[in-house]
């Protein structure tokens, strides 16, 4: 059983064959109709489409003014593209460690974090869970920082009523196979500020102003755009959006049931006043139990497992460049050795979840 499978067929096909025979394949009216589509699922008063979450960050980190130097705080528990981005642009990721019961970034450790040289904050939505934004931005409003929510997993979750993608400065998505809906490869930033918005329009597209009869370029840009040919297919996905987060959840509170009554494994949880999206379903293992093993052990079974995600902390380039952090982190430290991630797509059956709880028994025991 694979970790995920991806919910495409007959619409994304018919959907890229339009494309194609129009001859019109680059960015253009599918593009721009996808972006619409985002915006009203987040509420957002704009959206500009990417060629990935990543460069959607570092699109949005430069738009913002974040230099060499600089210094962009996020949670250390991340896919480490989280701080790449900041890193290309020469700033330095400062990892926070996260709450253990959310894998998010705790809140009450920001303020100690912040130093002459902080730009921004970026805390990440983990496995579809959006972080205490409202604690995040108190903090930042206090020190006049903007807050970029990497929302890469959390399409359609959200926070108190509203939106992930619109709880802040800016909000990335992305449409990578793994996730909630797919483009291929792709992402979005959503934001409500119009200044920021026009920046972000401008630097996607080589830093050009298109005019009457040709381009002007009036920046250093990027070459960031989403062709019509993905947009074609995140439009088909857009579709089934609701029927895929329903079925996400109904699994979720399935496997739940299961994985809770085995001695040494907890379920995800979800705060009150929070929607959940489960791009990842990720369980924590006690300290006890060899998770690498279990994810060895889980393969014989012919289930694909992995670990939750990475403490960016513990990775060679990051230790290499900013120094060990370990000790300061524990939470996220611990996540990144007792974190697993358990199979959940909408073509799952009971029978399906059973076999992965069966075979999740077997291997802690």
């Amino acid at each position: 059983m694979r970790l995920n499978v991806p919910l495409t067929g007959a619409d994304e096909l018919d959907a890229v064959r339009t494309v194609l025979e129009s001859g019109y394949l680059t960015q253009g009216p599918r593009a721009a109709e996808f972006e619409k589509g985002i915006t009203a699922v987040t509420t957002s008063a704009h959206g500009y489409a990417v060629s990935s979450a990543t460069t959607g960050l570092h699109l949005t980190l430069v738009a913002l003014g974040v230099e060499a130097g600089d210094e962009v705080i996020m949670p250390a528990f991340s896919f480490p593209a989280t701080a790449n981005a900041v890193a290309q642009q020469g700033a330095v990721p400062v990892f926070v460690d996260i709450r253990p019961d959310t894998f998010n970034i705790d809140p009450a450790l920001i303020e100690a974090a912040i130093t002459p040289r902080t730009r921004a904050i970026m805390p990440v939505h983990a496995f579809g869970l959006t972080a205490d934004m409202d604690a995040v931005n108190e903090v930042a409003r206090r020190h006049g920082l903007p807050v970029i929510e990497d929302a890469a997993c959390a399409l359609g979750a959200t926070y108190h009523g509203r939106a992930a993608g619109s709880l802040a400065t800016a909000g990335v998505f992305s449409f990578h196979p793994r996730k909630i809906i797919t483009t291929g490869e792709g992402g979005m930033i959503t934001t409500d500020d119009t200044a920021l918005a026009e920046r972000l329009q401008v630097l996607r597209t080589h830093g050009a102003v298109r005019g009457d009869l040709f381009m002007e370029f009036v920046d250093v840009g990027f070459n960031y755009r989403m062709s019509d040919v993905h947009a074609a297919i995140g439009l088909a996905q857009l579709t089934k959006l609701d029927w895929i987060l329903e079925r996400r959840r109904s699994l979720a509170a399935s496997l739940s049931e299961r994985v809770s009554a085995i001695d040494g494994v907890h379920a995800p949880v979800t705060p009150q006043g929070l929607e959940h999206s489960f791009q990842s379903y990720v369980v924590t293992l006690d300290p006890s139990i060899d998770r690498d093993g279990v994810i060895r052990r889980m393969r014989e079974h012919d289930v694909e497992t992995t670990l939750g995600t990475y403490g960016m902390h513990l990775q060679p380039v990051f230790v290499e460049r900013f120094g060990s952090q370990e000790a300061a982190l524990p939470a996220a430290t611990a996540a990144h050795r007792q974190a697993l991630t358990l199979p959940l797509y909408p073509q799952l059956t009971d029978g399906d979840l059973d076999t992965v709880a069966e075979a999740l028994t077997a291997s802690v025991s």
